[in-house]
């Protein structure tokens, strides 16, 4: 059975743009063994983040990253089963901010910066889809 989850965390300590890049790294060496797929999207200290894979798997890992002391303020804002992946094109796919006009930011909340803490989960998941639609996710596989 296929999940997808979504969660936000904040940051511990400030993310520089190697620490990001060994994350993805690390994610895109051990999620295909596990059948996960999805997207980090990291801004201002704050990771929003889908998972997609078998329920076990999407589960532990959570799990693990719930319980990582580098993230704090980790709440679940989307679980539900699935039929199909959507982000099947990537063992982790990352937000390129730099390619992401902060209009689509403004379209889904009430200022241009990502904050999934003050919208809900399916805004998140759609401003998602819409940053795959526009080409801003990059680091296919």
């Amino acid at each position: 059975m296929l999940v997808r989850l979504m969660y936000a965390s904040r940051a511990v300590a400030p993310v520089d743009h190697d620490e990001l890049i060994a994350i993805l790294r690390k994610s895109k060496a051990n999620n295909p063994a596990h059948g996960v797929t999805g997207v980090l999207c990291c801004s201002g200290g704050i990771f929003l983040q889908v998972l997609e894979g078998g329920r076990s798997a999407v589960n532990q890992l959570y799990n693990r990253i719930a319980a990582d002391p580098r993230h704090t303020q980790v709440e679940l804002l989307s679980y539900e089963e699935i039929g199909e992946r959507r982000f099947a094109g990537w063992a982790m796919g990352q937000v390129d901010m730099g390619r992401l006009n902060p209009a689509l930011l403004l379209k889904y909340s009430e200022s241009a910066t990502l904050d999934p803490y003050a919208v809900s989960g399916a805004v998140s998941m759609s401003l998602f889809q819409e940053l795959m639609a526009t080409a801003s996710i990059v680091g296919n596989p």
